[in-house]
């Protein structure tokens, strides 16, 4: 009889190291999931931010383009007045 409880624990302690061996696996396996998930978010944000920057420093080229162009047409507006007042003059 004791050799009988022995045989059946030993086949029970083999049943669990089973079961936790795949278990352990399957976790893993998770855990890698979800790391690779967490590289994606941080290289997207990565890639979001580079995007931001981007857009901010064509928004001010095209500003400043803007602004010289009105300069432009402001001091060729002056000039036209300039060439009135002495064909008036």
């Amino acid at each position: 009889m004791d050799n009988g409880i022995i045989i059946l624990s030993i086949i029970g302690l083999l049943f669990l190291s089973i079961y936790g061996f795949s278990y352990l696996s399957v976790a893993r396996e998770k855990m890698k999931q979800k790391k690779y998930q967490q590289q994606e978010l941080e290289k997207a944000e990565l890639r979001r931010q580079a995007r931001i920057r981007n857009q901010e420093f064509i928004d001010e080229r095209v500003r400043k383009f803007n602004e010289r162009k009105e300069e432009i047409q402001h001091e060729l507006m002056l000039l036209k007045k300039m060439k009135e007042k002495q064909k008036v003059g």
